[in-house]
């Protein structure tokens, strides 16, 4: 029987997620929410920001479905997991790419989701108000497929899922659109949110660092995902809709060349030998 990573006591089960105690699990995610940026005091009327609404309601249908069809929502396992989209290491980059999407749609147990959805919520609130809805949707989409490819060729015997990558993702392109996209926005309220999401990222990259069950590499490949997306879309965030709709458009699509040339780049060149490697607990 395998050990948990974390603490070194012996695991229950050879199917725990990254191979990591339940109650390591709960730590993880409580010294996690102490980092998130801070949450808007006033109320939200959800109409107001539909695109977070949208998404964090698929997130939660997702893992409802996961729970009334069997799978523990405090731990689920392994298998249940790669059921639902989880990402399969190489399985994923070779057979069923489609993983990398819904992987970000899929959590491991209430903690991990409830998390994930409470930053995005505090994220999604300022996004809304700086990116238009489809903007908004796919810089998401894009760092979170991101993050789901640089976490497989990093770890291709590694079984991944959540939304931390897209999330960090957006924590990137607000940075950069806050900072370049000259907003009308005041110096003092414009400082103390970029030091916010700064605070955010760097605080949770030095933690996913120094715990070995967090997958740090998918939140690095969706922040840097973001801070690039942010960096090309600031210079027309004030432009008339009609240019700016132009420009994000060229953007998206040099965006796909990208991550195209990138997985054509990983699926060929990623060690073959590491398809045949024993998943750790196996």
């Amino acid at each position: 029987m395998p050990n948990c990573i974390s603490c070194g006591r012996e695991l229950s089960s050879a199917n725990e997620p990254h191979n990591i105690c339940p109650e390591c699990r709960v730590a993880i995610m409580q010294r996690a929410q102490s980092s998130l940026p801070a949450r808007q005091r006033r109320s939200i009327p959800l109409k107001t920001v539909p695109v977070t609404t949208t998404v964090i309601a698929i997130n939660a249908l997702v893992f409802l479905a996961m729970a009334f069809t069997g799978s523990s929502p405090s731990e689920p396992n392994i298998p249940d997991l790669i059921k639902w989209g989880a990402n399969d290491g190489l399985a994923t980059l070779l057979a069923q790419p489609w993983r990398m999407l819904a992987s970000n749609y899929v959590h491991i147990g209430i903690l991990h989701i409830a998390l994930n959805m409470w930053c995005l919520w505090n994220l999604g609130i300022l996004a809304e108000q700086i990116f238009d809805r489809w903007t908004y949707f796919l810089v998401y989409t894009f760092c979170g497929i991101t993050g789901s490819l640089v976490s497989i060729v990093l770890h291709p015997i590694r079984v991944g899922a959540g939304a931390s990558g897209a999330i960090f993702g957006m924590a990137g392109a607000l940075i950069s659109a806050l900072y370049l996209g000259h907003l009308p926005i005041h110096p003092s309220a414009l400082k103390s949110t970029l030091k916010s999401l700064l605070s955010f990222a760097g605080y949770n990259l030095f933690f996913g660092a120094v715990v070995p069950a967090i997958d740090n590499s998918a939140h690095i490949g969706g922040l840097v995902c973001g801070l690039a997306m942010g960096a090309a879309l600031a210079p027309h965030l004030t432009s008339p809709p009609d240019e700016r709709s132009a420009w994000n458009r060229w953007i998206f699509i040099l965006a796909t060349l990208l991550f195209a040339a990138a997985y054509y780049l990983a699926r060929h060149y990623v060690p073959m030998m590491s398809y045949w490697h024993p998943r750790p607990g196996s």
